[in-house]
């Protein structure tokens, strides 16, 4: 068998190899052409997106949320500060297990209540699941400890310190000092809106109601950050950088919180409101609306049932009445009348009738309180005696729409501008409003009889304690009108430089000297000898006021009998007064609630204000009235069938 000899092609094997030896170095080249091209893209070009990611990993920052201003009196009294404590939280979607049975176990050995929670439900439900809410607060350093030697069995509950908001004088000027709450949806987005959200990181609390939600931007600061070195697991490592936060600044106000408490005092347990103002700069001195509320309860989150409790209470605490509540100034309107009718000309101060107990317009008759009538009756007589009859003719003979371009510039039926949310319109009815008011036509004429009841303060005059109080402080301020205000200082938290605010008179009103001091001195013989006489028989200081009573609801010829009657239709007891007479430093206006005659109910009450603020004179612990008293049957009304609306000797 012969062997064969095979010939190889050295060339097209070198061929073949050197081709694919290109092939290799051309894709390893190219291969290290993208890697080059990438690294220089992700180093080069986006060098500064991707430090700053690469930093983000390893530095966290930690918002320092500021230490939120306090709030004083005019003399420095604290009515809102804070305080640091312990706090026991709950994130639950870090935890281990399910929440309740968390809570069960945390409680064998911390004392959760069941208001806590239910407050702590409560929370949950407004909250998202990856935040922190509290379910115990002010946890004591024998409850810290406790827990910090079980801490390892609770995976996603932690204790914090934290600022905590106090009221130390509880329910007391509750209304104007307000609170603060925690942070819910609504208020995250109206931050967003207002691009304040990212001052607020690391904030829990904002304020809800009161001045704490009024000057909320004053009071609040700007929050600082920290930055923290963390390792791979999120760990903290060690603090590189921070920003102190600046804490918000204090509110001095124009309040004297004892004159509040002697004026919450003297309500006891009587619901109503009492606004007393500074005439020569719009100060507000006290504002009390009874009952008032502890905001101590809105600071953690309320518990669902003390919610209801205030929410659904008849008496409506949470209810402003200063500022919101809408009253008939009844008689205290008349001084008002009495002046718009010499600024007018439709009166002169000598100007007398004859009353003989009513007014008869058509064929209807509005009664006076007097049967026979107060005999003849001018200007002056007419506040101090309160005859209705005078007021009755005065409203026909000047007219609806002068009344309301006269009280428009007073105040009556507009909004003071208070720093306080919330306030009030109120009514000034005009044949303007009547026509805007009512949808069917015949509803909006304006008959002449509507008139007539506008004069003694009844009718469609529905106004706030805020305006009444404000009208008389400009009349008593011979005509210059300031805008009411509680805020005196805005005080700087680390340099204490107060910028004070109000310094000017919103507006002159032209009334006449004389005219003014013809209302005046009517009103001082009204606390000297007339309706509100007893109040202030003794008074070392002369004072000027004018009472009043305002029906409820409409007896339609029917006689009145408080006694009789259910307490929430019982008349209001209402009085606007001012002291010194000479130069007045205080004017108030004031109702109590379906108490019943001014004179008896508001007038003693303005008298503890005045006893207080001028001399320093506290009243005596004697007993307090009960809530709804009845005025004593000797002064009860008259039975007036023929009547329209009823009115009392005020």
């Amino acid at each position: 068998m012969s062997r064969r000899t095979v010939l190889r092609d050295h060339h097209g094997e070198r061929y073949s190899f050197q081709l694919r030896l290109v092939v290799v170095i051309t894709g390893v080249l190219i291969g290290f052409a993208i890697l080059l091209s990438r690294f220089v893209y992700l180093q080069v070009m986006k060098h500064d997106k991707y430090h700053t990611l690469a930093e983000s990993n390893r530095i966290s920052l930690v918002p320092i949320p500021p230490s939120r201003g306090i709030i004083t009196d005019r003399n420095g009294v604290v009515l809102a500060h804070n305080y640091s404590a312990y706090t026991l939280e709950i994130t639950q979607s870090k935890l281990g297990e399910k929440l309740d049975a968390t809570i069960d176990r945390l409680a064998e050995f911390i004392d959760i209540t069941a208001k806590d929670r239910r407050r702590f439900k409560k929370l949950l439900d407004e909250s998202k699941d990856f935040e922190s809410l509290p379910i115990k607060t002010r946890l004591s350093d024998e409850e810290v400890a406790r827990f910090a030697a079980q801490a390892f069995r609770f995976p996603g509950v932690e204790v914090k310190a934290r600022l905590f908001r106090q009221y130390p004088m509880g329910e007391s000027a509750s209304h104007l000092v307000g609170y603060i709450g925690r942070l819910n949806d609504g208020d995250l987005k109206r931050l967003d809106a207002d691009g304040r959200l990212p001052n607020y990181k690391g904030t829990d609390h904002i304020g809800k109601f009161g001045l704490e939600q009024s000057y909320e931007q004053v009071l609040h600061g700007t929050t600082g950050y920290e930055q923290v070195e963390t390792d791979a697991g999120g760990r903290a490592i060690r603090a590189l950088n921070s920003t102190q936060a600046t804490p918000g600044n204090n509110l001095v106000l124009t309040v004297d919180i004892k004159l509040q408490q002697v004026v919450e005092q003297a309500f006891g347990e009587r619901r109503g409101a009492l606004l007393a103002i500074e005439p020569s700069t719009g100060g507000i001195l006290a504002m009390v609306s009874r009952p008032g509320f502890d905001p101590n309860l809105f600071v953690d989150g309320i518990d669902p049932v003390s919610w209801k409790e205030l929410n659904d209470a008849t008496s409506r605490p949470l209810n402003n009445r200063a500022i919101q509540g809408l009253y008939p100034p009844g008689s205290t309107f008349k001084p008002f009348m009495a002046l718009a009718a010499l600024e007018t000309g439709k009166r002169r101060p000598s100007d007398a009738i004859s009353d003989p107990g009513y007014f008869i317009m058509g064929n209807n008759r509005w009664r006076d309180d007097a049967v026979h009538g107060h005999g003849m009756v001018d200007m002056h007589k007419s506040i101090v005696v309160s005859c209705n009859t005078y007021y009755y003719r005065l409203a026909n003979d000047m007219g609806i729409d002068a009344i309301s371009n006269f009280m428009g510039p007073l105040g009556f039926g507009s909004r003071t501008g208070v720093d306080l949310p919330g306030e009030k319109e109120g009514i000034l009815p005009s044949q303007a409003w009547k026509r805007r008011a009512f949808k069917r036509k015949e509803q909006q004429r304006w008959l002449a009889g509507d008139t007539i009841s506008i004069g003694n303060g009844q009718g469609f005059n529905t106004y706030t304690i805020i305006q009444m109080a404000q009208s008389t402080a400009t009349l008593v301020n011979n005509g210059v009108q300031y805008r009411p205000h509680l805020v005196q200082y805005i005080e700087d938290s680390v340099s204490r430089e107060r910028r004070a605010l109000e310094t000017v008179p919103a507006k002159q009103l032209p009334y006449k000297p004389e005219h003014i001091e013809v209302i005046k001195q009517a009103m001082v013989a009204t606390n000297m000898q007339g309706t509100s006489s007893t109040a202030f028989r003794g008074a070392p200081y002369t004072s000027g006021g004018k009472t009043g009573t305002a029906q409820v609801y409409s007896l339609k010829g029917a006689k009145y009998n408080a006694s009789s009657t259910r307490e929430e239709l019982r008349d209001h007891a209402l009085f606007i007064a001012f002291a010194p007479a000479d130069k007045p430093r205080i004017a108030l206006a004031m109702i109590v609630e379906n108490a019943g005659f001014g004179a008896a109910h508001a007038a003693p009450i303005a008298r503890k204000a005045f006893d207080y603020y001028l001399l320093g004179k506290l009243p005596s612990q004697e007993a307090k009235p009960a809530a709804g008293a009845v005025a004593p049957t000797a002064e009860a009304q008259a039975p007036i069938p023929e009547i329209t609306s009823h009115s009392h000797a005020d």
